[in-house]
């Protein structure tokens, strides 16, 4: 595991409405961490961390519609646009057996099954039916669908996953 308290799960990305709500887009579309929290933690613009009570939230297409208990005005949910969010690992339900935090994995040294190093899981890319991992090394980037096919192992003790790269075609 690692020694973040605070999972990353997205960013504001409007402000909703002229009672202080913001939109809320997270990296993850199926992510409902927002539901099972009453507090979030915002990284604004200039570095400095905020700690926020969610009073209202619903889920709205690819995002979440959220209103904080220190936020009543639009002009007040503006300054936080562009500000990432992050969750308290200890409020959330922990992962079951072979699942992860998305944010766990981010910074693991991915090796092939011969334990060869292919370089460190940078992003992960939530645009189809599963993550796509962004491994990079240097200036070269392999991108990894997560599923046990491709990745058959992950090791967050010692911080490294191994990867079975797809077959590439000539």
């Amino acid at each position: 595991m690692t020694g973040s308290s605070l999972l990353e799960l997205g960013y504001v990305a409007a402000a909703h409405g002229v009672q202080g709500r913001v939109m809320i887009r997270t990296f993850d579309p199926q992510s409902v961490a927002l539901g099972e929290v009453r507090r979030v933690s915002l990284r604004l613009g200039n570095g400095d961390q905020r700690e926020l009570t969610l009073v209202y939230r619903r889920q709205a297409g690819t995002g979440w519609v959220v209103g904080f208990e220190q936020i009543g005005t639009r002009t007040a949910a503006e300054g936080l646009l562009g500000s990432r969010v992050s969750v308290f690992r200890d409020d959330l339900q922990p992962p079951g057996e072979g699942e992860f935090f998305q944010g766990d994995l981010i910074g693991l040294t991915a090796v092939n099954e011969a334990g060869k190093i292919l370089g460190t899981v940078a992003e992960i890319w939530n645009t189809g039916p599963v993550p796509n991992l962004v491994i990079r090394e240097g200036n070269l980037e392999l991108l990894v669908p997560f599923t046990d096919e491709f990745v058959p192992g992950v090791d967050l003790v010692q911080g490294r996953i191994v990867i079975r790269p797809p077959e590439l075609e000539e």
